[in-house]
């Protein structure tokens, strides 16, 4: 059955959150809201980082890469659908729903992966303080960010190309508000099994790994902290990494809760709702979490908008 060269002609529908029209200005206010509170957050993070020689350091290079990242992965979903409400359309074309799915699956595990060396970074900040200008130089900070985007590259490409390979008929109705991979696989007409495996495995070996080493290393931030003998030496030690397991924690209970209110409820309208906290939320409030909690970033912002320090 060669149906490859009519899907690439073919459009999908985004069916969003409400057909209801009274909801449509609620929605579109509250998203362009959040969506342009992301973009200023983590602009103005990266540009205080940037300005400011004190933060120069490798655990600021990797937090202005993570603002970077999540500025692209919020950019991904929500402009298309604001752009789809303003124009009263739904549909995607097959090449753009496939780029967005790119996008997406690069910047949400490039999120992953920054956030797995961030937490290797505190790791050798706090258990190996004396060490940790060795260890952590600027070679080792690029190559681990360098890392982080070639797997996430090859990662992303090689889900989009499984899905090219699959036929699509007349139902392309999708229940979410962006391609989202597994949503755009079930549509298929033609059998899709490699690509669960492939997807399934993916998602445990990627989310896995680099959360085995997020746990790994806040296991032993925690032994040694417990080590130290003066609380006011407890509280120095664990306030350096607080913002970082508030957004570790932020972002993986958000994203494992999607999962698991679509496999309780079966449905995909819960499921695009629950997306939001991990796709559009999240990346929303990590420059708070940075910045309310952080005396450097704090300082450097007050710098970069005149105020007098």
């Amino acid at each position: 059955m060669e149906l490859g060269n009519d899907t690439r002609s073919s459009e999908f529908l985004l069916l969003g959150f409400s057909e209801d029209p009274e909801l449509q200005p609620l929605i579109y206010g509250l998203f362009l809201s959040m969506y342009l509170t992301t973009v200023l957050g983590n602009l103005l993070i990266i540009l205080a980082i940037v300005s400011d020689s004190h933060l120069h350091t490798p655990m600021y290079f990797f937090l202005s890469n993570l603002s970077f990242v999540d500025i692209c992965f919020t950019s991904t979903t929500v402009p298309k659908m604001l752009v789809s409400i303003q124009t009263q359309t739904r549909a995607i074309t097959y090449a753009g729903c496939i780029t967005q799915m790119y996008f997406f699956l690069l910047f949400v595990e490039l999120d992953n992966f920054l956030l797995a060396v961030m937490a290797y970074d505190r790791f050798v900040a706090i258990c190996h303080p004396l060490h940790y200008p060795v260890i952590m130089n600027r070679p080792l900070c690029m190559l681990l960010v360098l890392l982080s985007w070639i797997v996430s590259v090859l990662h992303a490409l090689l889900q989009s190309l499984m899905v090219l390979r699959l036929s699509f008929c007349t139902d392309l109705e999708i229940p979410h508000f962006f391609c989202e991979l597994n949503q755009v696989v079930q549509l298929s007409c033609s059998d899709a099994f490699l690509n669960d495996l492939v997807m399934y495995f993916a998602l445990v070996l990627l989310a896995t790994v680099p959360l085995a080493g997020i746990l790994y290393s806040y296991s032993k931030i925690v032994s040694s902290i417990r080590s130290i003998s003066s609380a006011q030496g407890k509280y120095k030690a664990f306030s350096t990494c607080a913002s970082h397991l508030s957004v570790v924690s932020l972002f993986y209970c958000t994203g494992l809760g999607v999962y698991l209110s679509s496999a309780a409820t079966h449905s995909s309208q819960s499921s695009a709702t629950a997306s939001v906290m991990y796709t559009v939320v999240t990346p929303m409030l990590n420059p708070f979490i940075y910045s309310l909690r952080n005396k450097d970033v704090k300082r450097a912002l007050k710098r970069l908008s005149g105020c007098k320090v």
